[in-house]
């Protein structure tokens, strides 16, 4: 006799046998994917099933939606790794199945939750589970789930955002048991719809902004601040014309029209939307009751606290100037970033004074605290600055003075600032700082300095330690340089020191775009958006615009900076590139060699850097000219050295290869120039 042959069955043909299927659930994009047999257990045909959680309402109800969704955020919150549940699955024919879920919660490397992956069967066999959940108590635990979930859910939400964002996430419809809400503010004498869940709630879009009148149920039931339930939607469109051709669009059955009270007061009102339900039973009703209640409790909370942070806000805005002066030949942007949370504001301030003699100042600070004092002092001491500065004193003094103001005010605050005065005509700045960060210079060839600013203490301290020194530093600020003032809140990142936060600011600001305005859009977006420190930031950006001539006689400048071993180096090759395109290469021999002799005189013999400039003069006849400015005023002098001399030999050359030369004076210091004959093509 032939042994019987056993038929071949793969493993997805077992678990169909079986009941059971799979599905892939991605929690960051809300897709959800269901194998075939997943599809057979819950008797859904696959045309019906649109990739999303929301395509199973037709077979998972409200209430047991709410029972899963409850499930999988327990054992997320516990960072538990599986979960499982009982549901009652809804039949095509109407009647109820006994169904289990259970999935692995797939984590990323930060241990935050991103896909469950996982199996639903049948559970037909399992009398004494469904007999628990048809049970009394298995009811109450439901809606316990459901008014603990929602609770937990809201009482994160902050702003009226928030618990906008709670109330249209993934599960918020789940939350209520419900397949479609609206949500509903009072605006003066008008109800503004601000939220709109569920596929076909768009509909009701044109009637965002409404009268409270008895012609809609929501608004009439602000109005009342009675609950309305209706087991038919259809029956509205008699008492309610105006929703009357809403209501076939909407494609659902019943619903129930909450108002929202808190403090004896209705701020809005809400809309539950049902599909299959056709009655509310008293449980029912006192469920949509007391979630109303939690959401009204927590819109009041978001909206009290929206108020609080505007009038913060429009404080400290307030404090701050509403103008800045136009300053010659130079690009001024400002940016007040306000702190993403929190209902305090901090003492971050920024101003631009005009001061005598065609010179004007520039500050950046920060009183310590996050609060509505902070924001009050701030005001007081950017005023004091404002008028120190404007009676013409230097910045050390404008600092010492502001420092023993802030001492004498009744508070224990103190703060710290980068002040500067800034000469447009010059270039120069003359920095000082208290407590404060140092500011950062981004040069015309794209490099980023940190200039050395010694400092003193914060003000006020610096009072009381009786430490009023704070040290001046001259920066050249050569046209198409960059200067960047900032408060502490764009550069640190929480995590990391702060020097590693200047080092992103430079980078950032070294790919940033020319413009001031550009640059300090650039810093928002590139650090402060992406710390998320929590802190104010006040932003200085100032550019000196770049003067590059005409076509026929252009025009470049350059910092040469005395500690840059490569500078010199750099400035010489910059010339010679500029020289051939502008197609005067016959002359670039002449003007490097003539610029390194000048700019070795400039760097060794005076203290600080030299700037450099290189034009072309249209004439006639036609020359190149060339400028080395530095901080001196001797006047180099041709000599004839000795012949085991080692320098003095510079001018000589300089003499020798510019068709001629002299020396001008420049406010503190001097300027060099040669010119150079361009030959006649």
């Amino acid at each position: 006799m032939a042994p019987t042959e056993k038929p071949d069955i793969g493993l997805e043909e077992r678990l169909r046998l079986n009941g059971v299927g799979s599905f892939d659930w991605d929690l960051e994009h809300g897709t959800l994917s269901l194998d075939a047999n997943c599809l057979a257990v819950l008797e859904l045909p696959a045309q019906e099933f649109h990739g999303t959680a929301a395509s199973l309402r037709g077979r998972i109800p409200p209430e047991e939606a709410v029972r899963i969704t409850g499930a999988v955020h327990s054992a997320v919150s516990s960072r538990a790794d599986t979960y499982g549940v009982y549901f009652q699955l809804r039949l095509p024919d109407g009647t109820s199945r006994l169904s289990h879920v259970s999935g692995h919660i797939l984590r990323d490397g930060d241990g935050r939750a991103v896909r469950v992956v996982g199996v639903m069967r049948r559970a037909p066999n399992e009398p004494a589970e469904l007999a628990g959940l048809d049970s009394v108590d298995a009811k109450r635990r439901r809606v316990a789930l459901m008014v603990q979930g929602t609770t937990e859910a809201l009482s994160r939400a902050v702003t009226v955002d928030d618990v906008v964002a709670v109330l249209s996430g993934a599960s918020g419809l789940d939350r209520f048991a419900a397949d479609g809400l609206v949500l509903g503010l009072v605006e003066g004498e008008s109800l503004k719809l601000i939220a709109l869940v569920g596929q076909s709630m768009e509909a009701l879009a044109e009637l965002k902004l409404h009268q409270i009148d008895e012609s809609l149920p929501l608004a009439e039931v602000v109005m009342s601040r009675r609950p309305r339930f209706v087991c038919s939607l259809a029956d509205l469109s008699h008492r309610f014309t105006r929703l009357g051709p809403y209501i076939d669009q909407l494609n659902l059955d019943s619903a129930a029209f909450l108002p929202l009270v808190a403090q004896d007061r209705a701020i809005g009102g809400l809309a539950l939307f049902y599909r299959g339900r056709r009655e509310f039973s008293d449980a029912d009703r006192n469920l949509c009751i007391g979630l109303s209640g939690i959401v009204a409790q927590s819109l009041q909370r978001a909206i009290l606290f929206d108020e609080e942070r505007d009038l913060a806000t429009s404080l400290q805005a307030t404090m701050l100037p509403r103008d800045i002066p136009v300053v010659p030949d130079t690009e001024v942007a400002v940016r007040y970033h306000a702190a993403w949370g929190g209902r305090e504001v901090g003492g971050d301030f920024y101003d631009v004074i005009q001061l005598p003699r065609g010179r004007f100042g520039i500050v950046v600070g920060d009183v310590e605290g996050h609060d509505t004092h902070a924001a009050a002092i701030m005001g007081q001491l950017r005023i004091a600055l404002r008028a120190f500065a404007g009676e013409g004193h230097s910045p050390a003094t404008v600092l010492s003075r502001t420092s023993r103001f802030l001492a004498e005010l009744d508070t224990e605050r103190f703060a710290t600032c980068t002040y500067a005065q800034f000469d447009p005509a010059t270039g120069i700045v003359r920095a000082v700082r208290a407590g404060h960060l140092p500011p950062l210079v981004r040069h015309v060839d794209g490099r980023v300095g940190i200039p050395r600013l010694r400092g003193g203490l914060p003000l006020g301290l610096a009072t009381d330690f009786d430490l009023e020194d704070f040290p001046e530093v001259r920066i050249d600020l050569v046209p198409g340089e960059t200067l960047v003032l900032c408060t502490d809140g764009l550069v640190e990142e929480p995590g990391l020191d702060l020097d590693a936060g200047l080092e992103a600011l430079a980078t950032a600001l070294g790919a940033a775009p020319e413009s001031a305005d550009a640059v300090a859009d650039h810093l928002s977006r590139s650090l402060w958006q992406k710390w998320d420190s929590g802190d104010d930031v006040a932003l200085l950006v100032l550019r000196r615009v770049p003067d590059p001539g005409t076509p026929r006689a252009p025009r470049i400048h350059r910092y040469v900076h005395q500690a840059d071993p490569e500078g010199l180096a750099d400035a010489r090759q910059a010339l010679r590139e500029h020289l051939e395109a502008w197609g005067l290469a016959e002359v670039a021999d002449d003007v490097e060699v003539a610029a390194g002799e000048l700019l070795v005189n400039a760097l060794v013999h005076t203290d600080g850097g030299a700037v450099l400039t290189l034009e072309v003069l249209t004439g006639p006849p036609r020359r190149v000219r060339l400028w080395v400015k530095d901080r001196s005023s001797t006047r180099p002098r041709r000599r004839t050295p000795g012949e085991t001399a080692t320098s003095g030999r510079g001018m000589l050359l300089v003499d020798a290869t510019a068709t001629r030369w002299g020396v001008e004076p420049r406010g503190e210091g001097k300027a060099v120039w040669c010119d150079f004959q361009v030959p006649d093509d």
